[in-house]
């Protein structure tokens, strides 16, 4: 069974960085054709995806915030993380660690990130 957990700080500060780790169990993330996403969602908005990095390692954001977003990884640890600068109030989402495996999609719980002086 994939599991995918998200983590990080809970409020961050307007202009501050935001990280947040996404920890995988039951698959590799380095397994071929597998590949993991950010998708948050904005109160009382749709799903906006961020960003992949995909089994090789090769990254795709979306147009509109990739000059802010970074995704990488860790080999070692089965982990995702996401980091975002610049970060502003409309920013605040939930935001979801996500991967497709065998037709099945699989989520994270998500994690609630304030952006907030």
């Amino acid at each position: 069974q994939v599991q995918l957990q998200e983590s990080g700080p809970g409020l961050v500060k307007p202009s501050q960085t935001l990280s947040l780790t996404c920890t995988v169990s039951g698959a590799s993330i380095t397994t071929s054709y597998y590949a993991w996403s950010w998708i948050r969602q904005p109160p009382g908005k749709g799903l906006e995806w961020m960003g992949v990095i995909a089994h090789d390692g090769n990254t795709y954001y979306s147009p509109s915030l990739k000059s802010r977003t970074s995704i990488s990884r860790d080999n070692t640890k089965n982990t995702v993380y996401l980091q975002m600068n610049s970060l502003k109030p409309e920013d605040t989402a939930v935001y979801y660690c996500y991967t497709w495996i065998g037709r099945v999609n699989y989520w994270g719980k998500g994690t609630l990130v304030t952006v907030s002086s």
